[in-house]
């Protein structure tokens, strides 16, 4: 067995034993983020799925922190990391081009003071773009991303967990929530079904120099069969089938996620 391949095994192993500690609780300060002013109804309907709160309370994040959030696209994390950071923190919003940080810009235009903790950034950046800077972040927060990095023009997934590794400060978490695709799957694809498999992420972050420090089963939807004709677009809030099936997915809700917490080794 090669040196990366058992440090995965150790990793597994790890994660295994976290499933067995509870989650925190989420602080009353965290609650009240996701009952903020600046989420729209659309976004608190995604919570019964998507669990916040504790999301957020498991990845550790604090309301002094420096935060990234990777590819926020239509901003539905931000409308709660960005009010509960506002008094003490800082949140960049990372994305890979400007359209992909309108909406969050948009956002801050409506609502100034509750995104003032808000900065702007490239991912990936290239010379002369603004970056977050190497060793800033307390932490670094990516929802449902990596699927695109491994199925695109070009394979982005190592670079981008390597930049992820740079950003943050030493002893800082990396929060990752992402579709799982079991390691068993057939013929499913990963990265082209929107589904990626848990030991496929941990090498990843492996080679980036991370180190797996839990795994919590907030996100995990026993009932997703992860087999669809589109992929796991094909689930809420997505239905990319349109009325087709739309029940049946609507009884499964939306997909089946691991919630993975690396750090960066001291």
């Amino acid at each position: 067995m090669t040196r990366l391949a058992l440090v995965i095994a150790a990793g597994l192993s790890a994660a295994t034993a976290a499933y067995a500690a509870p989650d925190p609780a989420p602080s009353a300060a965290l609650v009240a983020a996701t009952k903020a002013g600046t989420r729209t109804p659309a976004t608190i309907a995604r919570d019964a799925f998507r669990h916040p709160a504790q999301t957020l309370a498991f990845f550790g994040v604090k309301p002094g922190d420096t935060v990234v959030e990777i590819w926020p696209s239509g901003g539905w994390y931000t409308e709660i990391l960005a009010p509960y950071l506002a008094a003490r923190g800082t949140l960049y919003a990372a994305a890979p081009s400007e359209k992909g940080l309108a909406a969050v810009r948009a956002k801050r235009q409506a609502m100034p003071e509750a995104y003032r903790a808000l900065r702007y950034a490239m991912f990936p950046a290239v010379a002369g773009q603004p970056t977050v800077p190497a060793g800033s972040a307390d932490v670094v927060l990516t929802f449902r991303n990596v699927h695109n990095w491994r199925f695109g023009a070009a394979d982005q997934t190592q670079a981008a967990f390597d930049q992820m590794f740079a950003m943050l400060k030493p002893g800082g978490t990396l929060g990752l929530v992402e579709h799982h695709l079991p390691e068993a799957s057939g013929k499913i694809e990963e990265g082209k079904s929107g589904y990626m498999k848990r030991s496929s992420v941990i090498a990843y972050a492996t080679k980036a120099g991370f180190k797996l420090a839990g795994e919590s089963a907030v996100n995990a939807n026993p009932k997703d069969t992860h087999d669809y004709p589109k992929g796991v677009w094909t689930l809420p809030p997505n239905y990319a089938e349109g009325d087709v099936g739309r029940a049946r997915y609507a009884a499964i809700g939306e997909s089946d996620r691991m919630t993975l917490k690396f750090v960066k080794p001291r």
